[in-house]
């Protein structure tokens, strides 16, 4: 259950992610009045999550699930 809490944050941020560097690179104009809009700090900032949140996907996939005694 934790696994698949971790990696649904994951591809939420990623997506996230992806978002706020399409917005700050102006590929994304919604809404057109968004502070984001053709700022490329955000570029970066996008960036830096998605990678985080790839590598906690990555992670928690490589981890293997520990099973408590009687569990099957």
């Amino acid at each position: 259950m934790r696994q698949q809490i971790l990696i649904f944050a994951g591809i939420i941020g990623f997506i996230a992610g992806m978002i706020f560097m399409l917005q700050g690179l102006g590929v994304i104009r919604y809404p057109p009045s968004s502070f984001m809009v053709d700022n490329h700090v955000w570029i970066t900032r996008g960036g830096i999550l998605a990678f985080l949140s790839a590598i906690l996907v990555a992670g928690v996939r490589l981890v293997p699930a520990t099973r408590k005694k009687g569990e099957d």
